[in-house]
Order: C-alpha cells, then structure tokens, then sequence
C-alpha cells in the first residue's frame, strides 16, 4: 500500500511540474518577459526594415508584429485609438499637420532615414523637354504637396511667392513659364498614373514599390540633406515603454546603416 501511494503521489508531482512548464511564459536570455509590440508601417521601406530587426528584437524579448498601411492616415488614427503601439512612415512636418488637423497628440520618438523625393517620368528624359502644358501630378495632402512644389521650384519648372518655402500650395505660384497643368492626387496613386502624365513627384516608399530607382530613373532628386527625415512615432503614455526603447535601439544601429546603405543604393539614406 505504501508503495502504491509513494507511486501515485511521484505521478502527481510529475504531472504537476510537466503542466506549471507549460504554462509558464517563456524567459528570454535577459530574463524580460515577451511582449508583443504593434507597429504600423508602408511597405517599402519602413515595413522592410522593420523585417529586418524582427528576430533580433525577439531574441530581447519584443515579439514585433507588422502592420503593412497603403495610406498616410490610418497608421495615425490607429495609433492615436491604441490599436498600434508605434507607426514608421512618415516625416516630421507631416505628423505636425495631422496632430493639428486631426486633434491627435502623437510624438516622434526617433529619426530613422531620409527618402530623397523626386520627379519622374515615363514621357521625357530631361526636364527641359517639357512642353507648353504639360501636366505634372504631385500629392494631394498638405506637406507633401507643398514639398513637391517646392522641388518644381528647385528644378527650375516654377516660381513660387517669396518666402513660402516648402508650405506654398499652387496658389502661391507666381511663375509658371510653360503653362504647366498641375493636378493634386492621392501619394499612393501618383506611380500608377505615371503613363498619363508628363512628369510626377512621387515620395520615395511609393517609388521603391512601383520597381523604380529614385538615384536611376528621378529626373530631379532632393538633395541628401533634405530636412524630411522619417520618423518612429508613439503617442505620450508608451513613448518611453522598454519594448519601444529597444526597437528605437534597433532602429539605429549600425547593423540597420549597413542595411540601408546596402539593400536601398542612396534611395534611402540612414539619419542617425
């Protein structure tokens, strides 16, 4: 009978330690436990980064899930409704604009790398060759149709009233030698149409999708030390949380250049 029982009770305390080993939440290697963090992000090349540093951010403990966006407004709006915990795709001056315009209160909390805009075209191959009205196409929200604008400027194409910079809207064009017919469409559209317009200025991530190289095939491209840097973003109650702090760590470290520099040629330039 004794027997029997110490038999009985070593099957329960087995049983008993196999389940407590299942249900455990695994360590990781530094002891965190895992979490899991939400990001939203284009496709190219935010989301591709982020790839990137997925399996080391896992060896720390963040298990990174993906959010692949086709737009520039729902990443925000998701981020702000804590359905993501951070978004990649965008730069300073247009975050500043959605927090304004849509009464949202979400931080940059690093800068990643620069996405040099440029103009291209499948019609002509310098832009001297544009004829009288010709028709551009340039992005529909406010920074980056202001951004473009101030990239026809650069490129000789228009003038602009003094002073607007890189806010001017088409309003504010005060020299337009050849008669251009500027048309505003949505950022992501402007590859697609290529064919049926003369010229598009077209961010970077929607030109690296379309199989284009902005150092190869922009008629005009940004100067390298353009100020549009793009940024990690969060909102004010998680900017500082661990699991953020290590993916920003990952975000900027020389693995991440070499990255960069190696997979995107100066398409994409790191800003850190």
């Amino acid at each position: 009978m004794k027997k029997q029982l110490v038999l009985i009770l070593s099957l329960v305390l087995s049983l008993t330690f196999v389940l407590s080993a299942c249900g455990e939440k695994k360590d990781t290697s530094d002891g965190a436990k895992e979490v899991t963090l939400k990001i939203g992000a284009t496709a190219v090349p935010h989301a591709e980064i982020l790839e990137h540093v997925k399996a080391q951010l896992a060896k720390e403990g963040v298990n990174l899930e993906i959010k692949v966006f086709t737009d520039y407004v729902l990443p925000n709006t998701q981020l702000s409704e804590k359905a993501l915990d951070a978004n990649f795709f965008q730069h300073a001056p247009y975050l500043e604009d959605q927090n304004t315009t849509r009464n949202l209160k979400l931080v940059s909390v690093a800068g990643i790398h620069i996405e040099p805009f440029g103009l291209y075209s499948t019609t002509i191959k310098k832009l001297d060759e544009l004829e009288e009205g010709a028709k551009i196409a340039i992005p529909n929200n406010a920074t980056n149709s202001g951004r473009a604008l101030a990239l026809l400027e650069k490129a000789g194409i228009i003038k602009l009233k003094d002073g607007v910079g890189i806010n001017g809207t088409v309003k504010d064009i005060v020299e337009n030698k050849n008669n251009i017919k500027i048309t505003e469409l949505e950022a992501a559209m402007l590859p697609r149409i290529l064919s049926e317009v003369d010229l598009a200025a077209i961010n970077t991530n929607y030109a690296l999708e379309a199989k284009l190289v902005p150092t190869k095939d922009a008629l005009f491209l940004e100067d390298k030390d353009s100020p549009y840097v793009n940024i990690l973003v969060a909102r004010e109650d998680n900017k500082s949380s661990e699991a953020l702090q290590k993916l920003i760590k990952a975000l900027q470290s020389d693995d991440v250049k070499n990255f960069i520099n190696e997979k995107y040629q100066g398409a994409v330039v790191p800003a850190f």
